[in-house]
C-alpha cells in the first residue's frame, strides 16, 4: 500500500474506538447496537452520532432535502473523494458537529484535542468538496486510519467493483441545531431529516428513519451493522465511586451505600474488560500473520497436503459463486 492509500477498516466498535483515541478524542467511546428496539439505546447517553454500515445503492438525491443553504457554514460535511475512507469519514462527521466541552463541569461535549481541532477550524470555510481534499491530504489523519492496514506478502493493483460485488457503505446520524441529519460523503450535501421535537430523545427521531432504510432491502438482507459514539462513562463511574468510598470511611455506612459502591464496582469492572478485549482484538488485527502463514504453507507442501485442500477450497469457491448467482437471479424474477 502506498503512502496515500487509505485501507480498508472492519466495522467493529474496538476498531472505531482506538481510531478516535489515536485522533486525540479522549472521552468518546463507540457501543455496537443489536437491534433498533428502545432498550438497546437505555444506559447509553450522551450519544453523539450513530453509523450506520450498508451494502451500498446508488442514492436518489432529487428525493432527498439536501442542505444548500447557510447551514453548510456551520454544520461540518465533507464530501468522500477517497476511496476506503467513509468509515473514518463517518466517525469525523459526528465527532466534528458534536458539542463541544468547554470544561471539566461540562458533563456533556466531547475533548476533540489537537488534531481535530486544528482541522475542524482550518476547513471550517471550506465548500463539501474542498473539506473532502483537505481530509484526503490530511498525513495526520490517514496514518491514524492506517494502522489498521492489513500486512500483505505482495502488492495488488486497486480492483473496482463490479455490478455483481456487494459494496458496503458508512454513513452517519446527527443530531445538529434542533434537527436530525444523515451525513452521507457520496451526496452532494447533508439530508435534513427534521425537526427533533422539543425535549424529545433524538433517538426516537432517527429510529423510525433507520428502520425505514432497512426495508428498502429484501427481508432475507441482514449485512446491517448500527454503532453509537458515547460519551465514556469510566471518569464518570470513578469520580463517583471515589466520592461513595469518602462517605463510607467516614462512617455513613447504609445497606443502600454499600449496593450503590458494589454496583459502580462491578460497571467500571465490566467496562475495563472490554476495553482489554478491545485491545487484544485490535492487537491480533495488527499483528503480521504471514510469516506463520507462509511457514504452515510450507509444512503443508512438504507433506503434500497443499495441493489437494487448495483443489478443494477452488471448488467450494466456485460452489459458493453459484450459489450466489443464484441466488440473485432468483430474486430479480420476483
Amino acid at each position: 500500500m502506498s503512502a496515500s492509500d487509505w485501507c480498508l477498516i472492519e466495522s467493529d466498535p474496538g476498531c472505531f474506538t482506538e481510531l478516535i483515541r489515536g485522533f486525540g478524542v479522549t472521552n468518546v467511546i463507540v457501543e455496537e447496537l443489536y437491534g433498533l428496539a428502545e432498550q438497546n439505546f437505555q444506559n447509553m447517553h450522551p450519544i453523539y452520532g450513530l453509523i450506520f454500515l450498508f451494502k451500498w445503492q446508488k442514492a436518489d438525491d432529487s428525493k432527498a432535502d439536501i442542505v444548500r443553504d447557510s447551514r453548510l457554514e456551520r454544520l461540518f460535511f465533507a464530501k468522500q473523494v477517497i476511496n476506503n475512507a467513509c468509515a473514518t469519514q463517518a466517525i469525523l462527521s459526528i465527532l466534528l458537529n458534536a458539542p463541544v466541552k468547554k470544561n471539566d463541569k461540562d458533563e456533556i461535549g466531547i475533548e476533540l484535542g489537537d488534531t481535530l481541532q486544528n482541522f475542524k477550524e482550518f476547513s471550517k470555510d471550506f465548500d463539501p468538496q474542498m473539506k473532502g481534499l483537505a481530509l484526503s491530504n490530511s498525513d495526520v489523519i490517514r496514518l491514524v486510519h492506517n494502522t489498521f492496514a492489513r500486512q500483505q506478502m505482495f502488492e495488488f493493483d486497486a480492483k473496482q467493483a463490479d455490478k455483481d460485488d456487494d459494496v458496503f457503505h458508512f454513513i452517519s446520524y446527527i443530531p445538529f441545531e434542533g434537527r436530525l441529519y444523515e451525513l452521507d460523503g457520496l451526496r452532494e450535501g447533508p439530508v435534513d431529516l427534521g425537526v427533533i421535537p422539543d425535549g424529545s430523545d433524538w433517538i426516537q427521531t432517527a429510529r423510525p428513519v433507520i428502520e425505514k432504510r432497512m426495508q428498502q432491502y429484501s427481508e432475507d438482507e441482514i449485512q446491517f451493522n448500527l454503532m453509537a459514539l458515547v460519551g465514556d462513562k469510566m471518569p464518570t463511574y470513578k469520580k463517583r465511586l471515589t466520592e461513595l468510598e469518602q462517605q463510607l470511611n467516614s462512617g455513613m455506612v447504609t445497606d443502600t451505600l454499600e449496593l450503590q459502591i458494589a454496583e459502580l464496582r462491578q460497571l467500571i469492572s465490566e467496562q475495563e474488560a472490554k476495553m482489554r478485549a478491545y485491545k487484544v482484538e485490535n492487537i491480533r488485527r495488527k499483528h503480521n500473520h504471514l510469516p506463520l502463514i507462509v511457514e504452515i504453507l510450507k509444512k503443508l507442501s512438504s507433506e503434500s497436503k497443499l495441493a489437494p485442500l487448495v483443489a478443494q477450497a477452488k471448488k467450494k469457491a466456485i460452489e459458493h459463486r453459484d450459489l450466489r448467482q443464484k441466488l440473485k437471479a432468483a430474486k430479480a424474477t420476483k
